[in-house]
């Protein structure tokens, strides 16, 4: 039985992240990486690519070009974890064994979740940035007009803002194209506002208004049929009166049932139902009700696991009151690394805690960006050297230039290699 001081699952963002700071600081440790995939996505670009303005070949590398020097990647699927054990089991290499384990595998998709997602997305109308990118470019080059609808499941999902973004650069795109004037731009969510953070929810407010953007809060998709290119809505908010005076029929939009509204699309966009790998959601690591049901259960300053103090978590994985995003592996990864080297040498967790810092860059057009940064309580939180040269609250080139060109270098070249 393989032992390692300490193992990580998931070679993705956050796990190599840990993988590299953790080598850096101390060559000795005897690191063990569990990840089945020989590739590795910069996925933060997929959203740019399903407007057609980035190459997806560009987002693909070899995970083997990433695995730390010194680090055993074990190229395995994860299938259970024991902490009274302090085991890992794997799908063909065994059980390994730990003194620490980082549980970073990200989350999965789960179209099951949405009666008739399966099925629609098999059609020309239906597509994803999350799953499929070089589809939705498909999709919008051959839209000549109608409903084109933008939504999200009622789960947690990763990058909140994904399926803003591709609507923003879809009505932008459909402008150019001349059928602008023949589409109704449609963004319907189950959230409650635009964005969470008042200084952002301002500008997205005015943009949304100035486009002749349709907003439509509370609308949490319940079903799709892919045959009829129907959608349907149920209306969450608490008590809703005169569900009727909502109704928009030039948008083609029907009441269906009690508190569902259903709308017809000829472009459906959607961040799919999104949960934790089912060996994390079957462990006894994770939350067991609440908002976070199902999501690893760490400490929300430390990552440290609640009942397991050998255990720490990060990324998409986890329950935290924030963003899933690569921003906030960025800053999550110190503050693990450094817990686990002072419990290490000093038996004691170490002084950096994590404030809940996410990040948002919002694409709303070609050549134009919003960089929402917020920490825990919706508290805007920007970065220090960008906010002393641009307000980030509003649109700008700048911005514009950092999404396509800054962050995927910075990724590649400096965090992936424990470098920021």
């Amino acid at each position: 039985m393989s032992h390692y001081k300490i193992l990580i699952i998931g070679g993705g963002t956050a796990g190599i992240t840990v993988a590299a700071q953790l080598k850096r600081k101390d060559k000795s440790l005897k690191i063990g990486l569990i990840e089945p995939s020989e590739k590795h996505y910069y996925q933060p670009a997929w959203t740019l690519v399903g407007a057609g303005t980035f190459n997806f070949d560009k987002t693909e590398r070899k995970e083997a070009d990433y695995i730390p020097k010194g680090v055993d990647w074990i190229k395995d699927y994860a299938e259970a974890i024991n902490p009274e054990k302090n085991t890992v089991a794997t799908r063909s290499s065994g059980d390994i064994t730990y003194d620490y384990l980082i549980v970073a595998p990200g989350l999965v998709m789960n179209f099951d979740l949405l009666p008739g997602l399966k099925e629609a997305m098999q059609t020309d109308y239906v597509g994803s940035v999350y799953t499929d990118p070089k589809k939705v470019w498909k999709m919008l080059q051959n839209f000549k007009g109608g409903n084109a609808i933008f939504t999200q499941a009622n789960t947690p999902i990763k990058c909140g803002g994904a399926p803003q973004k591709i609507m923003y650069l879809t009505e932008h795109f459909l402008r150019k194209q001349g059928v602008r004037d023949k589409s109704n731009v449609i963004f319907a969510t189950p959230g409650t506002v635009i964005f969470g953070v008042k200084e952002f929810a301002e500008t997205l407010t005015k943009i949304i208004k100035e486009r002749n953007i349709h907003f439509k809060p509370f609308y949490a998709p319940i079903k799709i049929d892919g045959k009829k290119r129907e959608i349907t809505f149920k209306y969450i908010k608490p008590d809703p009166e005169n569900l009727e005076a909502l109704i928009d029929g030039k948008l083609n939009e029907s009441l269906s049932g009690e508190n569902e509204i259903t709308i017809k699309y000829d472009l459906l966009h959607l961040a799919p139902p999104q949960q934790a790998p089912d060996f994390v959601r079957n462990s006894t690591l994770v939350y067991q009700e609440g908002p976070h049901k199902g999501w690893l259960e760490v400490d929300i300053n430390t990552l440290q696991h609640m009942k397991y103090p050998n255990i720490f978590g990060l990324g998409d994985v986890v329950g935290l009151p924030t963003a899933k995003t690569g921003a906030a592996v960025r800053k999550q990864a110190p503050v693990v690394v450094n817990n686990i080297l002072s419990l290490l040498k000093e038996q004691q967790l170490g002084s950096k805690i994590y404030e809940g810092y996410s990040s948002c860059p919002l694409v709303t057009g070609y050549g134009s960006m919003v960089l929402a940064e917020f920490k825990y309580n919706n508290v805007r939180d920007s970065d220090p050297m960008i906010s002393t040269f641009v307000d980030t609250s509003k649109e700008q080139y700048s911005m514009w230039l950092l999404k396509k060109y800054g962050l995927p270098f910075m990724y590649w070249n400096l965090m992936l290699r424990g470098k920021a």
